[in-house]
């Protein structure tokens, strides 16, 4: 019986080796559960400063971030508008936080099953994820120094989704529909001009806690368990 069995244990670790040389497939599903859920805490705190603070417009008016009217001639756009800006610093904070997790999850995992952190694979996903970014966030300037807020966050649900369908030929599959959903998510949001912060909760934060447990439950519960 043993005998028999050999062939399929030798085929199956010539899967993974070309696997493992062609995916990066370390990627943790508690990276995602734990960014999901700094997300839903950065905009938990940035929904209690836009409520309690008249400064902030809602995106659907048509007053600019200043409470200026938009009829007025525009300041010349500077980042340094922007510097002391209260929301800004939860959305630094919160990226900070959740890169870090993600990091440290996803360095466990690939420690476990003995791949490198730093391959070519994740060179591959590195730079297929970063070309829509690095587009998608000077598009992403742009609105901002045009003073179109409403389109920002449907702007980040897009790119994002974007980058992670670029992205999953070289790591796992399942990310290819957590980044449909988030281009659904960024288009609906187009209909629902004022309203960016709740599908940005749905889509950085819930969706990241659906797609991380699931990809936990899928690739490593049983191995945890093991160990």
């Amino acid at each position: 019986m043993s005998d028999q069995n050999h062939p399929l244990e030798t085929l199956h670790d010539i899967k993974d080796m070309m696997e493992r040389s062609s995916r990066f497939i370390s990627l943790s599903g508690l990276s995602g559960i734990s960014a999901g859920i700094c997300a839903l805490i950065g905009a938990w705190f940035a929904n209690g400063i836009i409520h309690s603070n008249t400064v902030y417009a809602r995106e659907a008016d048509v007053v600019d971030y200043a409470g200026r009217a938009a009829a007025k001639p525009a300041t010349p756009f500077s980042i340094s508008d922007y510097t002391g800006d209260p929301l800004l610093h939860i959305a630094i904070i919160t990226f900070i936080a959740a890169f870090i997790l993600a990091f440290t999850f996803t360095y466990i995992r690939s420690h476990k099953k003995g791949v490198p952190l730093w391959g070519k694979a994740s060179r591959r996903l590195f730079i297929n994820v970063s070309v829509p970014i690095v587009v998608g966030g000077l598009y992403l300037l742009k609105l901002m120094s045009e003073r179109a807020y409403g389109l920002i966050a449907p702007g980040c649900l897009i790119f994002y989704g974007l980058a992670l369908v670029n992205a999953s030929k070289y790591t796992l599959s399942e990310v290819r529909y957590l980044g449909y959903c988030q281009l659904l998510l960024g288009l609906a949001n187009l209909l629902f001009v004022g309203y960016g912060l709740y599908f940005w909760a749905l889509g950085f934060g819930v969706l990241h806690i659906i797609y991380g447990t699931a990809m936990w439950w899928k690739y490593e519960r049983n191995a945890d368990e093991v160990h």
